[in-house]
């Protein structure tokens, strides 16, 4: 298989999903990074569910369209230049996959206008068992 050349006109996707230490009404410095380096575009949510890994939390897909996790989307202003800051900052390895907390996927987030857009978000990928439900899938509540 042939990776994509910007030259055929590929771009990467530019949109991202946060739902935590990221969100604007959060107060983390890296929150702010991301506010220099990308435009809000608004509230959003995507079927999953949320949970207090530490003092972070870290969502998990769920087939239930009615079970939301609520967040914002970010468009990235150079986002291969952002994406990276980001792997690192959610501890992503490469190479390490096995061991990593959070993948990185394309995900369809619905925005709070209804319109659903693709974006990349971060999903949380170890046993939640022992972990904590935030039931409404808001991580500012939770951060209180």
């Amino acid at each position: 298989m042939r990776w994509p050349d910007f030259n055929d006109g590929w771009q990467m996707n530019s949109h991202l999903f946060i739902y935590g230490t990221l969100l604007s009404t959060a107060g983390h410095a890296n929150g702010a990074r991301l506010r220099r380096e990308a435009r809000l575009i608004g509230e959003a949510s995507m079927p999953g569910r949320l949970y207090r890994i530490e003092r972070y939390p870290g969502l998990v897909e769920t087939s239930d369209p009615q079970v939301r996790v609520h967040g914002e989307v970010h468009t990235l202003k150079d986002p291969a230049g952002a994406l990276q800051w980001l792997d690192a900052y959610e501890g992503i390895a490469p190479g390490k996959h096995d061991r990593n907390e959070y993948e990185r996927v394309e995900r369809l987030v619905r925005l709070a206008s209804g319109e659903d857009i693709s974006a990349w978000v971060y999903l949380y990928r170890k046993d939640v068992a022992r972990s904590p439900l935030i039931p409404d899938g808001r991580w500012v509540s939770a951060s209180s």
